[in-house]
């Protein structure tokens, strides 16, 4: 049942990563001519608002991008309807990305795999959430190079908020707002010398956010070990795809999804990594 509700929330994960980058894109050039006709410059063609509206997560229902066709309830089931419609638009023909029953598997397993290990209770529930919403930073990230304000900014004070009330287990309040603040400064700090040395961008502002989010549901105790797992995962990667695949070493890599897997790892074992730290390596 649990790995059945995480596949269909993965189904709408796939809508949110899709839709939410097009919609901050109108968003941002709706802005961005408004600001430019305020200051007396006209903007042709700027029917942003228009679009804005009549587009969202919820509104147009599912369709195919290239034909416009819209999705039977039948051709929308998570994970079968992939393999019943043999990968395909079945108006058109279109190939179906395998991102969507990837997201759906991983988001089935995840889900199942954490009320497993924690029970059925209610920091499963919880922590249930935050995996969810990692999930839909760490793929945007990928595919965009973005991370939504509106994602991370609502992230960070449900964290307090939850964890002000105890919700999960070994974090206090106070330990929550220490890791929010913690958890932006840290990556700001490197950002801010990196920058001072070469003088460019070394992180995006996205990810101060997102660790700042990890920092407020996990605590200022998991951000030493996610930042260093994440790294390791991101130096491992960065260099298998610049060795196997030829990417260019100056393109920039998206760093949310590291500290995303990161964030996850801490959720379960945590405690025992950072107990090993501590008898292991600084006694």
């Amino acid at each position: 049942m649990t790995f059945l509700l995480g596949a269909i929330v993965g189904s709408f994960i796939n809508v949110v990563t899709y839709r939410l980058p097009i919609m901050l894109q109108t968003n941002w050039i709706y802005e961005s001519s408004e600001f430019l006709e305020s200051q007396g410059l006209q903007v042709q063609g700027s029917n942003s608002r228009a679009k804005s509206e009549s587009f969202n997560l919820f509104w147009p229902p599912s369709h195919c991008p290239l034909c416009k066709y819209k999705i039977r309830l039948w051709e929308n089931i998570p994970l079968l309807s992939y393999f019943y419609l043999n990968r395909k638009c079945s108006h058109c023909g279109k190939e179906i990305s395998n991102r969507y029953p990837i997201t759906e598997l991983i988001c089935g397993l995840l889900t199942m795999f954490l009320v497993y290990y924690f029970g059925l209770t209610s920091m499963s529930f919880v922590l249930i959430l935050l995996m969810w919403s990692l999930l839909i930073v760490a793929i945007i990230d990928f595919y965009h190079h973005l991370i939504p304000d509106e994602i991370t900014q609502p992230l960070i004070w449900v964290g307090l908020i939850l964890n002000s009330g105890g919700m999960i287990a070994g974090v206090s309040l106070n330990e929550s707002v220490l890791g929010a603040i913690l958890g932006y400064l840290s990556l700001w700090t490197v950002n801010w010398f990196f920058k001072l040395i070469r003088k460019q961008e070394g992180i995006g502002h996205g990810d101060f956010k997102l660790l700042a989010a990890i920092g407020a549901w996990l605590g200022w105790q998991s951000l030493f070990t996610t930042i260093i797992i994440s790294s390791l995962i991101g130096a491992v990667s960065g260099i298998f795809v610049i060795t196997f695949f030829g990417k260019n070493k100056t393109q920039p890599i998206p760093f949310g999804p590291y500290l995303s897997v990161a964030a996850l790892i801490f959720i379960v074992c945590g405690t025992q990594i950072n107990d090993f730290y501590l008898t292991n390596i600084l006694r």
